[in-house]
């Protein structure tokens, strides 16, 4: 199939990649973006491109919780551009839809769209009205809860990132901070080992043994090395084997128990617009 110069410059802008490494990428995989991804990764491209964070354009990331700190919700109000996404009568619209979501826990998007919007009409028909309104197409894409002993949320400037953390038992907001910025800064894909699906450890695992294959180490060692490589995976994208931005001498896991020793994270959600 035929690739456009946009696609190939999309595919840059979210990897780092060369144009041409780019082009070649999406060549092979018929222009399936997250396939091209994988296409640079077993070439040995460092490619920027987050695991965690989902697919979006322009909109709002809005974290909340509610006011016992128990429950924590994430919600993202989609648009087309930055401009209407930076309109204050967008923003005072996606920050309505998510006091609804954190006032009202729903069970899902369709029933988040069920609830009404200020007493009046639901907030589907709200998003519906706001097309008509702002001519741009405008969505409810994402809405996730997270529970705990304590519930942080923290938005990231500009509200394009933003996450909700949740811990086993109570924290001081100093502690709970340090651990909401440590997974918006470094995007972790699960809270440990266990919680990284069977399908992305394939994929890694795939990933590392064609990187060692292009290393040209001998085939009887590249499962040994590939396994290694799944090691530092772990050790990068999984949060409570992260090493703590603040200090790096400690992993998260180690700050936790220099707090309390039965201390941890029990989820989080997090999102980032690409």
């Amino acid at each position: 199939m035929a690739i456009t110069a946009s696609e190939v410059n999309k595919l840059r802008q979210q990897t780092g990649a060369g144009m041409m490494d780019c082009k070649k990428a999406l060549e092979e995989s018929n222009g399936d973006f997250e396939k091209a991804v994988d296409f640079l990764r077993k070439k040995g491209q460092k490619v920027a491109a987050n695991r965690a964070d989902r697919d979006a354009n322009e909109g709002l990331v809005i974290a909340k919780t509610t006011a016992d700190n128990k429950r924590g919700t994430l919600v993202v109000v989609n648009c087309e551009t930055d401009f209407v996404a930076k309109n204050e009568d967008f923003g005072v619209f996606a920050d309505t839809v998510a006091k609804a979501a954190i006032e009202k826990n729903p069970a899902s998007i369709d029933a988040l769209k069920a609830l009404p919007f200020n007493g009046e009409i639901t907030i589907g028909d709200k998003f519906i009205e706001q097309i008509g309104k702002i001519g741009e197409k405008i969505d409810l894409p994402y809405y996730e809860n997270v529970t705990g002993e304590t519930v942080i949320a923290y938005n990231h400037p500009g509200n394009r990132l933003a996450c909700v953390v949740a811990f086993n038992k109570t924290v001081t907001d100093e502690v709970a901070k340090n651990i909401a910025m440590q997974v918006a800064a470094m995007a972790p894909v699960a809270v440990d080992k266990e919680g990284v699906s069977q399908e992305m450890l394939d994929r890694e695992l795939d990933i590392a043994r064609e990187q060692v294959r292009a290393e040209g180490k001998a085939e009887d060692m590249v499962e040994k090395i590939a396994q290694g490589k799944i090691n530092k995976f772990y050790k990068e994208s999984t949060l409570l084997n992260q090493e703590f931005i603040k200090d790096n001498k400690l992993t998260i896991r180690q700050y936790l128990q220099s707090i309390d020793k039965d201390l941890t994270v029990s989820s989080f959600k997090r999102y980032s617009l690409s």
